[in-house]
């Protein structure tokens, strides 16, 4: 328990980013040494949790923008843990919440397995009540894993977007997982398999070495993580493993699945052409206001007056209209833009349209872009 509620802390402070929740569960974990009895443990762990699970309730969970509306509005957050359908976590009416029920019967089902292979009764629980339903032993392992999967859980609909054909909602209201979705998250499994590991065996060398036996052996062997044979061979242990698959990477926009996880080349054209637009309708403003104006005019200014004093100057032979045409411009895109811009101080846009030859530069450019691109008069080479 004091494992679970630490790490419930860390998941809030470094995942939820909320440090006030953080640091009221912290208090809740600080009170369990002073817990005597299992149902003052039950209590403590009981307000911990109240407490995590009110920090996921408005949680935004994205779906694709062209999804969104077949997407019921109660859908578009994690929404509260207990479904109104049975007053418990059964029977989730959110999708991320219907998730959080199929991890954790993963991570249930690999703790029953886990506490038969080490030769531990599974229905025979600790902390839970025992049922005829469930194994309630393999519910009181599973328990510090959860926050594991909590936090695989968020980064997946923090990340990525959820994709609407994954879930169908009941007439009840009950959100069901489709079975392009469980067979995604059943690749999970050896994850939580071996996560719950370690702490089965741990349960089960507590109860054995709590009881008096006839034979010498005091210790049970680590069938799960083979620690044992490891230590034997004055090897470290160390429990191997590897983080749970990624979530499949899907297109904001449409929900298409993409390799990187962003917009697809459909909607990747149309987000930019609708930026663009909307920042050359910015600029468009901007160029209005006064600051602009005067900015504009002051640079005007300044290259008539480089104009004028080119002009009086006597002209030079070299570059050529020819020369600059055939020698220098097909060699300016070897060139940076911004080094042009520095060079001809010009902005960076018209320095761009000069390296792609879509506008020609006035002439008393000329030398300064062939002394760029390395190109000299005949007679200089000779």
């Amino acid at each position: 328990m004091r494992r679970k509620i630490a790490d419930q802390a860390n998941v809030a402070r470094y995942k939820l980013r909320n440090p006030t929740v953080a640091d009221i569960i912290d208090k809740f974990n600080s009170e369990l040494p002073h817990a005597d009895t299992i149902p003052s443990v039950r209590i403590i762990e009981s307000r911990a949790a109240y407490v995590f699970w009110s920090a996921w309730r408005a949680l935004p969970v994205n779906f694709p923008r062209k999804e969104l509306p077949r997407v019921p509005e109660h859908w578009r957050s994690l929404g509260t843990r207990i479904s109104p359908l049975t007053g418990s976590p059964r029977l989730a009416v959110t999708p991320a919440c219907a998730m959080m029920n199929y991890l954790y019967a993963l991570l249930e089902s690999e703790a029953s397995l886990a506490a038969r292979a080490l030769g531990l009764d599974a229905a025979m629980g600790l902390f839970h009540v025992d049922q005829p339903s469930r194994d309630s032993l393999a519910c009181d392992l599973m328990e510090p894993v959860r926050p594991l999967v909590d936090s695989y859980l968020l980064d997946w609909i923090t990340v990525q977007p959820l994709k609407r054909e994954w879930f169908l909602e009941r007439p009840d209201g009950n959100a069901r997982l489709m079975a392009s979705l469980t067979e995604k998250l059943s690749q999970t499994a050896p994850i939580w398999a071996r996560a719950v590991a370690p702490i089965a065996e741990w349960v089960a060398q507590t109860i054995w070495s709590r009881h008096k036996k006839p034979s010498r052996e005091q210790t049970l062997p680590t069938r799960l993580t083979q620690r044992r044979r490891s230590e034997g061979r004055r090897k470290e242990f160390i429990l191997k493993t590897t983080p749970a698959s990624p979530p499949p990477k899907v297109c904001p926009g449409c929900g298409a699945t993409t390799h990187e996880g962003r917009l697809c080349q459909t909607c990747g054209r149309k987000v930019s052409s609708e930026k663009l637009i909307e920042l050359a309708e910015t600029g468009r403003v901007a160029a209005q206001m006064p600051e602009s104006r005067l900015k504009c005019s002051k640079s005007q200014r300044q290259h008539e007056a480089a104009k004028r004093a080119w002009r009086s100057k006597p002209p030079f032979a070299w570059p050529d209209e020819k020369a600059y045409l055939t020698e220098i411009q097909p060699r300016l895109p070897s060139v940076t833009i911004s080094v042009l811009s520095s060079a001809l101080g010009v902005c960076e846009s018209y320095a761009a349209d000069i390296r792609g030859g879509r506008r020609r530069p006035h002439q008393r450019h000329w030398q300064a872009l062939a002394g760029l691109v390395n190109v000299f008069p005949a007679e200089q080479v000779l």
